[in-house]
């Protein structure tokens, strides 16, 4: 009777053993996969990512802001985030919404269909010609994408910005139907130009597939084997803000990104795309 009690302690002993050692490796396990770079969560959206872009904004001695989306991570990562809460002019970035309702209204049916220059001599020698809406996106010719908003009307264009929701809506009287995203009411911060640009690569915008795909190529200034960077620059000139919007593709990751700088002359304009390359290099994406 002892024998056989000696033997049954043994073996829930022997059990006891393994099951403890177990518990001891799965937990060193769990324990190594902790995160190697700390994440601050925000209150809302995704979390934030500890990251400094301060050294390229310091270089090339500028202010402002960037704001870079990591979709497939569900990250932020940014530099001087109070800007990219505040709201400025869209200026030129608003020729990609312009584009999308100019194309689905059917005032321009394709990006190869051309308006006839007016004549008149304008600052940019390449605008002084016929342009189709390929060539005007390009060079952001502003006559071109005016003659677009004058043809869309001023209800028709105030009913598809209001729903798309892009920034505060508010483009102005009839009258300023041509000008309201250079020198108007018309507002938007960085956070929701990476918003738009979400849902424009995803297609949650009121277009046709047609639209978006239309859009979507004409808005191509880098194609590599490696990635497609989508995106188009902005000037607003009278409040000296320069902006640079789009997104970069690589494979199945996407990454968005809203530069906002203080601009204040022509030969600053360069520095919208230097900063945002830069940045997009430190995460390792470019």
């Amino acid at each position: 009777m002892n024998l056989l009690l000696r033997l049954l302690v043994s073996s829930l002993l022997t059990t006891f053993s393994a099951m403890t050692s177990g518990q001891t490796a799965l937990t060193r396990s769990e324990r190594s996969v902790s995160p190697i770079t700390p994440v601050v969560a925000s209150d809302q959206g995704p979390s934030h990512q500890a990251v400094d872009f301060s050294e390229p904004f310091q270089d090339l001695e500028v202010e402002g802001s960037i704001l870079i989306y990591d979709l497939k991570g569900d990250r932020t990562y940014q530099h001087n985030p109070e800007r990219n809460q505040t709201a400025f002019l869209p200026a030129s970035t608003f020729k990609i919404l312009n584009s999308l309702i100019a194309l689905e209204t059917g005032v321009i049916t394709s990006a190869l269909a051309v308006l006839t220059w007016d004549g008149v001599e304008r600052s940019f020698p390449a605008w002084n010609q016929d342009l189709n809406l390929r060539q005007a996106y390009k060079l952001s010719a502003v006559w071109f994408y005016q003659v677009l908003a004058r043809r869309v009307g001023h209800e028709r264009m105030q009913e598809w910005v209001a729903q798309v929701g892009y920034g505060n809506g508010a483009i102005g009287r009839p009258t300023e139907i041509d000008t309201f995203w250079l020198r108007g009411e018309l507002r938007i911060t960085p956070e929701e130009q990476i918003k738009f640009l979400q849902q424009l690569q995803a297609e949650e915008l009121p277009f046709s597939a047609q639209t978006f795909a239309m859009v979507k190529d004409i808005m191509i200034v880098e194609q590599t084997p490696d990635y497609v960077i989508r995106a188009k620059t902005g000037w607003a000139l009278e409040t000296q803000v320069g902006w640079y919007v789009g997104y970069l593709e690589r494979g199945e990751d996407v990454y968005f990104f809203a530069t906002n700088l203080e601009v204040a002359d022509f030969e600053e304009l360069p520095k919208r795309q230097a900063i945002t390359r830069r940045c997009l290099a430190q995460l390792g994406v470019l």
